[in-house]
């Protein structure tokens, strides 16, 4: 059996019998300045951010692995770090079967940064005052830059730490906008603050949350203004936007026994007190993206000759566009209400039903890729191709149709309604010639009664919207005749959800008809879905 903590420069012959190729370079020669900071240790860095920077170790382009800082979890750090060298195992699980694993060395260090931890909060500063850090990047979920309440006001933490200042920070934001003050006090030095976290606009997000923090530090006079001006010279420190792309779940019992198997000692998988689910390996998909607006004021590593695809802001904004409005979250989201409804507990094994499969397909290819903008970078119809071949239909990336769904009424505006505005827009189009989309609304509303197509009761997915819509059509019986526009004009009207009032546009009694059908028994959501392909469905 060989450990992910043994010598693979000396005994690599032990890693490459268990199918593992390891790394040419000794991380603790690469002592260079520390360049990138990373904040989040979980699954998506641990696939792709730590297999960018070993790519850069490898070719001499970076002499300074990556330094991470989690900021979630305290025992992500002891167990999935420290144990392990700071090493990582990641498992690209292709669909045909095949597993491709690497050892990655690339974090030179990884620390819990919480003031809970005093020498992993002095270290972090230290890296902050030096001027050779070039960047720090993040994968902290949206949540993680969130100052706000649902109604904009600045939550309690929040007020307490514009309240104390730099010193004494507790929120993350709060604490990274005190690390960037340490950084204007020892030479206002530039660097770049890069989101790439899943949600559009993420760079302008982060910029926001550090700038209301600094500037409320700034009205209470605990830090000039100089430092303000510092945070907001583009010269100084930019917020670039990136769009990224990689599926990562949570470790796979299926991988674990697979690695067993294979000669590979550290493979259990474990839980954290803080409910994060990690092991000494990741896996992965082999499909991935990364488009980031090249703005870096201080420079950076040779990110485009690991597979980046370094741009303009422009382009960005149309690759996040791209995926989120029309090639990937849209199809998603009707695979998440679709497969809770209908007993789905696998996304790959829902999207090996005709019908499901043949939903998406016709959300993808024929309603939002004629209004889609062409990002260049990347073809939209290929990037379908992908996800509708190869991506989604893969067994061993273990994702269910219940973790898609969570917080689905902050998605729909995004997911489908932008594809709504373009047909909106367009003199030649009318959204009323669209038909799955506002099947795939219909069955949101279905899902919010929580009774599944057999007509037994289920848990829907977290979203802090239920306890305001689930009211709406609770006394709902299936096959009982029912006034549908009493149950969902508030619903269906509700522009902060859907972007639109739907009834404004024409949907709204399209939404309407089709949930009317998904009520009228058992066994209605799956036939509505069958009717309205045979109906409307045309050939991929």
């Amino acid at each position: 059996m060989v450990k992910i903590t043994d010598d693979y420069l000396n005994n690599k012959k032990e890693f490459t019998d268990a199918g593992i190729k390891v790394p040419t370079y000794d991380i603790k020669k690469k002592n260079g300045a520390t360049k990138w900071v990373h904040f989040g240790g979980g699954n998506l860095f641990r696939a792709f951010h730590a297999a960018i920077a070993d790519r850069l170790l490898e070719s001499g382009d970076l002499d300074a692995g990556i330094v991470v800082a989690e900021t979630h979890d305290k025992d992500v750090v002891t167990d999935a770090y420290k144990k392990f060298n700071d090493r990582i195992l990641r498992v690209i699980t292709h669909e045909d079967g095949n597993f491709e694993k690497e050892l990655f060395a690339s974090v030179s260090d990884a620390l819990y940064f919480d003031q809970s931890n005093p020498d992993g909060w002095k270290k972090l500063f230290k890296i902050f005052e030096n001027p050779a850090l070039q960047l720090a990047t993040f994968s902290i979920t949206e949540k993680g830059y969130n100052l706000w309440d649902s109604q904009g006001n600045l939550l309690p933490a929040i007020e307490d730490d514009i309240k104390n200042g730099p010193e004494a920070p507790k929120n993350n934001m709060a604490s990274l906008t005190s690390l960037m003050f340490a950084r204007f006090k020892a030479g206002k030095y530039p660097m770049a603050l890069l989101s790439t976290d899943n949600f559009s606009q993420n760079g302008e997000k982060l910029e926001k949350s550090v700038l209301t923090i600094a500037q409320g530090w700034e009205k209470n006079g605990l830090v000039p203004s100089e430092f303000v001006d510092y945070l907001q010279d583009d010269k100084k420190v930019s917020f670039p936007l990136s769009m990224i792309d990689r599926i990562t779940p949570n470790p796979s019992e299926t991988v674990s026994d697979k690695l067993k198997a294979d000669g590979f000692e550290n493979y259990q998988i474990f839980h954290t007190p803080g409910h994060t689910n990690i092991a000494a390996f990741t896996n992965t998909e082999e499909v991935h993206y990364l488009v980031v607006e090249d703005d870096f004021p201080n420079g950076r590593p040779a990110l485009d000759k690991a597979g980046v695809i370094l741009t303009n802001r422009d382009t960005v904004n149309d690759a996040d566009e791209m995926k989120v409005t029309t090639c990937l979250n849209p199809l998603h989201t009707a695979l998440a209400v679709n497969g809770s409804l209908l007993g789905f507990n696998s996304i790959a094994k829902e999207v090996s039903d005709p019908d499901m499969l043949n939903l998406i397909k016709q959300i993808g290819y024929v309603e939002g890729l004629p209004v889609v903008t062409d990002p260049k970078v990347i073809n939209p119809k290929k990037f379908i191709d992908q996800l509708v071949n190869k991506r989604l239909p893969n067994p061993y990336s273990p994702d269910m149709p219940q973790r898609i769904a969570a917080d689905t009424s902050q998605k729909l505006s995004v997911r489908y309604g932008v594809t709504i505005q373009h047909y909106i827009d367009d003199p030649k189009r009318d959204p009323k010639d669209l038909h799955f989309i506002p099947l795939v609304l219909a069955t949101w509303c279905r899902y919010l009664m929580a009774i599944d197509d057999q007509g037994k009761p289920f848990e829907p997915s977290r979203d802090p919207m239920l306890s305001e819509l689930q009211p709406k059509v609770a006394d709902i019986k299936l096959g009982e005749k029912t006034d549908v526009h009493a149950h969902l004009k508030d619903i269906l009207s509700n522009k902060k959800i859907f972007g639109h009032d739907l009834y404004e546009i024409g949907l709204g009694d399209v939404v309407e008809g089709y949930f009317a059908s998904q009520i009228s028994g058992v066994g209605a959501v799956r036939k509505t879905l069958e009717d309205t392909l045979s109906k409307y469905a045309k050939q991929i």
